[in-house]
């Protein structure tokens, strides 16, 4: 008796130590991300006491680092909105389809072997895929479109779609993986084919999890680094034009980050309210996808 009574301590000794040690882990998280709001804000702040709000809203050119200086951010946003949508544009129709085959048409066998090798695309360090959109992509669309410069956000985006294609697939493969097989063989029993069930029952009953999965590939794109700053070209301009050079946000980032602008000037603070912005646009995007998946997940239960 009084050996299970102690084997019964040690073990309620053990579980509140492995309790406290995930508390902990926990709590740094938090601790860390609060630090960096923070951080993002004070910094913030001391930029906008120089600069009104309005004109970085509002101004079209993007020219801090030059001796006629413009800071509006119009420049940057686009280039990151262009580059997003081209990589959108390329992974939501190639991500669906392929998440729709392994999950309505593929055998087991041969859905547990591509979904692991899908995946792998995901592992692929992004500065690769910037020179593989610099070195090979971009001379072969140059083939195609003389006009297209050497630097541009056409190559880029394609290159990002891809990227994110693994994470489109496997996250609406999840979702429709996940819809009731009640729902498949009702379908079924009233004379549906194999594609009207996964068109018309299984992907509006995992439009959640879809639209979820789109909403995260966009923040992802959004926040992508090297690629654009390997192959987009670090030219902020405010057009929609995908052919010329542009730049976004993170790149811009990047090029501050280097080393060569003075730590606490003007314009090292430019940083700093660009990365406020990126936050805002990638929280926002990650709330509304929240919200999305708890409206149709409750539509649909």
């Amino acid at each position: 008796m009084e050996i299970a009574h102690q084997h019964a301590t040690k073990r309620r000794i053990g579980e509140r130590v492995i309790s406290i040690g995930l508390a902990c882990c926990g709590g740094l998280s938090i601790l860390t991300t609060i630090g960096i709001v923070a951080v993002l804000i004070v910094e913030t702040v001391a930029f906008f006491r120089h600069v009104p709000m309005w004109r970085f809203l509002t101004d079209t050119q993007w020219t801090p680092l030059f001796a006629n200086k413009h800071f509006g951010i119009a420049p940057l946003v686009a280039g990151t909105m262009l580059t997003s949508t081209i990589a959108i544009a390329v992974a939501m129709p190639l991500g669906l389809l392929t998440a729709i085959y392994l999950s309505e048409f593929a055998k087991e066998g041969v859905r547990q072997a591509v979904k692991p090798l899908l995946e792998i695309l995901a592992g692929v360090p992004t500065v690769v895929y910037g020179y593989f959109a610099l070195l090979f992509v971009t001379p072969l669309l140059q083939r195609l479109i003389p006009q297209l410069a050497g630097f541009n956000a056409l190559s880029p985006g394609i290159v990002m779609g891809l990227m994110i294609i693994p994470m489109v697939a496997s996250l609406s493969e999840d979702a429709m993986y996940a819809v009731p097989q009640g729902l498949r063989e009702a379908a079924y029993a009233l004379g549906s084919s194999k594609l009207q069930v996964s068109l018309r029952v299984v992907v509006p009953a995992a439009f959640s999890g879809i639209a979820a999965s789109l909403l995260l590939a966009i923040s992802r794109a959004i926040g992508e680094t090297m690629i654009v700053a390997i192959a987009a070209g670090q030219q902020p301009r405010f057009t929609l034009n995908p052919f010329v050079p542009v730049e976004t946000m993170t790149a811009y980032i990047v090029q501050v980050s280097l080393g060569d602008t003075p730590t606490g000037t003007l314009e090292y603070n430019t940083i700093f309210a660009v990365g406020m912005t990126l936050f805002l646009s990638t929280l926002l995007l990650n709330l509304f996808s929240l919200w999305l998946r708890e409206r149709f997940r409750e539509q649909y239960a």
